[in-house]
């Protein structure tokens, strides 16, 4: 049972993980991510940035499976999410980071169309879409991650800013 408003808020993070809304986040989930990013910004899964989105994704279900997985059946229930994010990394943001880094690094250089180093805020915008994030809050949330408003978003700000989101402290 989700009991306190931190609970609640880490509980409504779920649907981001669960890509396909089977009510469960597995390996799929992160693949079916990864698979997503590659299509939206034309990237063959078997080029070198579509191959390290993918190790990404797998290091990412991972670290996760790890925090959360309680049963072991490689699959995360909402329940083992909260708990896991609630007993786990409430207090270790920095630990979240470390687990997703890996997948947002490769994820940004997916993203990254000129090679600099970072994305613009439009195709944050547009990965952000692509996983779930409604059209209007993708464009307020990516625009929020150019924490200094040169209108690129790099990695540092990305990592720092998914692992707030997800850690959410009361």
């Amino acid at each position: 049972m989700v009991t306190s408003e931190y609970e609640r808020r880490i509980a409504a993070r779920f649907a981001g993980f669960d890509q396909d809304g089977n009510g469960y986040i597995d390996r799929e989930d992160f693949s079916a991510a990864a698979k997503a990013l590659l299509a939206e910004f034309g990237t063959a899964a078997r080029s070198d940035r579509g191959q390290a989105l993918y190790v990404g994704a797998e290091a990412f279900w991972q670290g996760m499976a790890g925090i959360a997985d309680r049963d072991g059946d490689q699959r995360i229930t909402r329940g083992e999410f909260v708990n896991g994010a609630v007993k786990r990394l409430r207090d270790n943001p920095d630990r979240f980071a470390d687990i997703a880094r890996p997948f947002l690094h490769a994820a940004l250089a997916v993203a990254d169309t000129d090679g600099d180093g970072a994305a613009t805020v439009e195709d944050a915008a547009r990965g952000l879409e692509v996983l779930g994030v409604p059209e209007d809050l993708a464009r307020k949330a990516a625009a929020a991650l150019d924490f200094d408003g040169d209108g690129r978003i790099g990695e540092e700000e990305i990592v720092r800013s998914f692992a707030r989101y997800f850690t959410v402290p009361e």
